[in-house]
Parts: structure tokens; C-alpha cells; sequence
């Protein structure tokens, strides 16, 4: 693909309002955008989604940057590659650090399909021409949160995720099945519980659930496999699937039914692509999920989402969600609670060169 620089640009933006969930709040979101140009001076784009702190997985913004700089970028410098797949066995000697090699892996793929002059969704295999998309609400009060509720499904979003965390779970979602009987409703606990909650954890059954997300441990599977036996509401995992041995364990173990598929979680396109297959031949729903992402994540995310198996709504909102401006032209949308897959190449979006100067706090450049 005759690569031949790489700029990473550390962002900071400051979301419309706090995101509030069992591990903290986040009022600013730091960030990394990977931008990758080849010999023609063609340019292909990625994020960075890791946090500023170690609260989602081990890896942050400023480890992420260490591993892109002084380890993956050099293996790139070392050797021509041909096309995206090729990146992630490429980066194998490397352990973990998934979101580094995602948000350089998503880079290439952009560029890749730049040079092939199709989308990115098409170059992957999607096959849905709009993507159906829900929207996460953080711990808020509940009038907050009931109004909240009721702009987003006007605004046609498919359905409502709400974080929970132990005294704000069970009474929380009776208020809003209350006021809201039939939307489809989801609960995301971000390992904010133990099987000693068996009996809250079961009473959640009552509000028929689309699912519990990650109730459990985040690098458990085991203890799910016993949850999931006893819930009637399906388990969804997140954190828990960081690689497709682990959701190929998972699956054998029944510790779920539905898995949430994260680009920056898995390592990028390829293994989220092997996940994807793997859940469609075992009869496993899977949806996307999102990381406070700016538009080039989002836009990669609505390519990922194109795939088949995606048949559940995902938390890819519209710009609007998070930021007073996003990076990207045009911004994302959403119209009746879809969200159209771009048809023009790459991801489908131009970053915007004033917005991004503005967001970004420093830069650097890798040539070769």
C-alpha cells in the first residue's frame, strides 16, 4: 500500500454534558486520531478510543500513544503491506493494547478503500444500506433521565440503554417502565456487580429487558455462564470478549446471548470481523458499541455495523449526541432512528482541517 507517513493527533474535546457511568464521569474527551497517507499524499483515518484514565480497559491515551509510536508504527516501517488484513498479524508479537492497534488498523482500512475507490462498508461486506441505531444515557436523576428518554424517541431512536450501578438499578428502570412500557430498553452495569446480587440481579427480570450488559466481572466468563442460567433477561458481554476465543468460550459456556462488539476493544476490523462471523454461525446477536467516539470513530462504526449479523440497534447517535461540533463534514445523523451507510469512498466523511486544529492539543508526524 506504499505507506508512507503517519500523524497522530492528540484531541481534546468537551462533551455537551457529563457522561455518568458506575466507573466515573467524563467531562472532556481526550483523544487520539490517526491519520495515514500514502506515497500519493492519499490519506486514511482512525481513533484512538482509549480514556485519559485506565477505568474501561488497561490501556489510556498516553499508553496508547507509546505503543503506537516506539512499537507499531516501526513494525509498519518494516515491512510493505498489501491490504488491511495483514495488520493485525503483523502486530501479533505485540500482547494487548487493542485499542492502539485498532485505531491504526482502522486507518489503513480507510485508506485501503480510498485506493480501491469504494466504501469502507462495501470493502468489508456490509450489506445494510442504513443501520438502525439506539442511544446510552449515563446515571442521571431520573426526571432528567425520563425526560431524556422521551426527546431521543422522539428524535426516532430504536432503542434506550441505561447504565445502572447498585442503588440505582431496580427502582430506576420500574420508573422509566412506568412511563415508558413498550420501548425496547436495555441496562448496561459495567462489571458493577457480583453473583452476591443474584436476587437484585434477577428482579430485573421484570422489566423485560432487551438485555443486561455486562453485569459481571470484566475479564469474566465463567460467572456469567452461572448468571446467565438463572436470569430470563439475556446477558450481553462487553468487556469480557477481547478476543474470538473469548466469545468462541463464551458461546460454549452459554454465558450469554448477545455480545457487544467494540473496534477499539478487539484490536480493529479484522478480529471484529471473526467475532462477527463466529456469532452469526452460533445464532448470537451482536451490536455495536460506542466509546464517546468523534465522527471518524463513529463513521467507522457505521461501517462495521453494515454487517449482517449487527441486528440489534447500536450506540452510534448522531454528532449532535455529544458534541457542539464534531470534526467531521457532513456531521452524522440520524432520520426515523437510521443512520444512512455512506456510499462514497473510504468512511464516507472529510475531516474538517479548522476543527481539527482547534481540538487538537499536540501533534506529531512519523515519516518513512
Amino acid at each position: 500500500m506504499k505507506l508512507r507517513a503517519v500523524t497522530l493527533y492528540h484531541t481534546r474535546m468537551t462533551l455537551k454534558a457529563p457522561f455518568v457511568t458506575s466507573f466515573g464521569a467524563v467531562h472532556e474527551r481526550d483523544g487520539i486520531l490517526v491519520e495515514v497517507k500514502d506515497a500519493e499524499g492519499l490519506s486514511g483515518w482512525g481513533e484512538c478510543v482509549a480514556f485519559a484514565f485506565p477505568w474501561y480497559t488497561e490501556e489510556t491515551i498516553e499508553t496508547c500513544r507509546h505503543m503506537l509510536v516506539d512499537f507499531l508504527i516501526p513494525l509498519l516501517r518494516q515491512k510493505v503491506i498489501s491490504r488491511p488484513s495483514e495488520v493485525f498479524p503483523l502486530f501479533s508479537g505485540i500482547r494487548r493494547n487493542y485499542m492502539a492497534k485498532a485505531a491504526i488498523e482502522c486507518a489503513i482500512w480507510d485508506l485501503y478503500a480510498k485506493q480501491r475507490n469504494e466504501p469502507l462498508a462495501h470493502a468489508l461486506g456490509g450489506v445494510r444500506p442504513a443501520i438502525e441505531v439506539g442511544v446510552s444515557l449515563g446515571i442521571a436523576p431520573i426526571s432528567q433521565l425520563l425526560q431524556q428518554i422521551e426527546d431521543y424517541l422522539a428524535a426516532g431512536y430504536k432503542r434506550v440503554k441505561v447504565k445502572i450501578k447498585p442503588g440505582f438499578d431496580v427502582q430506576a428502570l420500574r420508573e422509566i417502565r412506568r412511563h415508558f412500557p413498550d420501548i425496547a430498553l436495555q441496562a448496561d452495569a459495567n462489571s458493577a456487580y457480583t453473583l452476591d446480587d443474584l436476587p437484585l440481579l434477577q428482579a430485573l427480570d421484570e422489566f423485560q429487558l432487551l438485555m443486561i450488559e455486562q453485569p459481571l466481572a470484566a475479564d469474566d466468563i465463567i460467572q456469567h455462564a452461572t448468571l446467565q442460567r438463572k436470569l430470563a433477561t439475556p446477558v450481553c458481554l462487553d468487556e469480557s470478549i477481547v478476543t474470538c476465543e473469548d466469545a468462541e468460550n463464551a458461546i460454549a459456556l452459554g454465558s450469554c446471548r448477545v455480545i457487544n462488539v467494540k473496534l477499539g476493544r478487539v484490536g480493529g476490523f479484522a478480529q471484529a470481523k471473526r467475532i462477527h462471523d463466529l456469532c452469526r454461525a452460533h445464532g448470537i446477536a451482536v451490536w455495536c458499541g460506542g466509546m464517546l467516539e468523534t465522527g471518524i470513530g463513529r463513521a467507522h462504526n457505521i461501517a462495521l455495523a453494515s454487517l449482517a449479523q449487527f441486528t440489534l440497534p447500536g450506540d452510534i447517535s448522531a454528532s449532535s449526541r455529544y458534541w457542539e461540533q464534531d470534526i467531521i463534514v457532513p456531521e452524522v445523523i440520524v432520520q426515523n432512528g437510521t443512520i444512512r451507510v455512506p456510499d462514497t469512498p473510504g468512511i464516507g466523511y472529510s475531516v474538517d482541517g479548522e476543527r481539527l486544529q482547534r481540538a487538537t492539543v499536540h501533534r506529531e508526524t512519523i515519516k518513512w
